[in-house]
């Protein structure tokens, strides 16, 4: 396989895995230490119209699941997060930044609330079930932190709601967004969410039994036939249009969530205790020193970002592109920075310096674009 990879029992399989390789992949990376497929279409193009337009299935068994419960457990996801989880009933799916106690990023997962006392922690690609033991036993709580046999499979696009409705019954059409419910698959319970990593809508199926990864992905596909269904990917113009920010490009552990735009999600008057409150409540105070945004910038379809470029207005760098693509519906370049304040101003002129060599002029935008 020409995908760059040693492949080892270090990088993990998944349970679609023999499916993605039969259907074509041209490609993997590595997401907490499992395997994500990262092309299947010839151009990225080409996928981006297909998702915008018909139905997607997609291997992202790499969002692996912390699984916490216990008596502690309400207690012990409280400690990681400033979202305030008091009012999440069994059903919901909750967005919630997870910090140090300097409030840097550990991770931005999807909480799912299965019952009051056990959660899922849907995770982007850093060591949390680490991370949650460790504050568990410091602490002394009485709680049980796995990760469980858990592989997510989504369906997402336009039509993804008519697909899994005829597969799992009209009731699926009923779920909110950022909610879950339970549908039988094959004579067993599955936990199926309306959410995803793309705007274009749809559905993540939370399979519970990795020996039955071949035969869902294969009940999907069937069920997609009339839906124009491919196997696809998260898709980077979709995602920097849509402003999806991705932990370990947009955000690391030298980033706090006010300046990822996450302030909606933190609780800062003292009314839940979690790690890293004092620290956040000072930045603030103070005010924070950058924000993301997103970029446009001309010169013809940049290449690759595989590595930050600046940002600059006039002599100065005001920030760095992190993600970066041409976008075929927008005509132009798109992508992700955190820009100084004080030239955050949506219409700021800027001039980006690809990898290419060249000084692309470009301005600041909103998002999502």
């Amino acid at each position: 396989m020409s995908d760059g990879l040693n492949l080892s029992r270090r990088i993990r399989r998944t349970p679609y895995t023999d499916r993605v390789e039969a259907a074509g992949v041209r490609g993997f990376s590595v997401v907490n230490h499992m395997l994500l497929p990262k092309a299947f279409q010839p151009t990225v193009e080409q996928d981006y119209w297909h998702l915008r337009t018909h139905a997607q299935i997609w291997d992202v068994s790499c969002q692996r699941q912390v699984d916490i419960s216990g008596p502690d457990a309400a207690r012990l996801v409280q400690w990681m997060t400033p979202r305030n989880i008091g009012g999440a009933k069994p059903g919901d799916c909750l967005y919630v930044p997870i910090i140090d106690a300097d409030a840097g990023l550990i991770n931005d997962p999807v909480l799912l609330k299965l019952a009051e006392d056990h959660f899922w922690l849907s995770i982007a690609d850093s060591d949390v079930l680490l991370y949650a033991k460790g504050l568990a036993i410091g602490a002394g709580m009485d709680v049980r932190v796995t990760e469980p046999d858990v592989s997510p499979l989504a369906v997402q696009g336009p039509k993804a709601v008519d697909l899994m409705a005829d597969l799992f019954g009209a009731a699926i059409r009923d779920l909110g967004f950022f909610k879950f419910g339970w549908f039988d698959f094959q004579g067993t319970k599955q936990l199926i969410a309306r959410s995803g990593y793309s705007r274009q809508g749809g559905y993540e199926i939370y399979l519970n039994g990795g020996s039955l990864g071949s035969a869902l992905w294969d009940a999907v596909w069937q069920a997609g036939q009339p839906y124009n269904i491919t196997p696809g990917c998260p898709n980077l113009i979709e995602r920097i249009e849509g402003g999806l920010f991705s932990y370990g490009n947009e955000m690391t552990r030298d980033n706090n969530p006010l300046e990822i735009g996450l302030g909606k999600f933190c609780t800062l008057d003292g009314s839940i205790d979690y790690i890293g409150s004092q620290a956040l409540r000072r930045i603030a105070t103070e005010g924070i020193r950058r924000d993301i945004r997103g970029v446009t910038f001309d010169g013809g379809p940049c290449p690759t970002c595989s590595s930050p470029w600046p940002v600059m207005v006039g002599a100065l760098k005001v920030g760095q592109i992190t993600s970066g693509i041409w976008s075929p519906r927008l005509k132009t370049n798109v992508g992700l920075s955190l820009i100084d304040t004080g030239y955050d101003d949506i219409g700021q002129p800027v001039t980006v310096h690809s990898r290419d060599g060249l000084a692309r002029v470009g301005q600041i935008t909103s998002l999502p674009m």
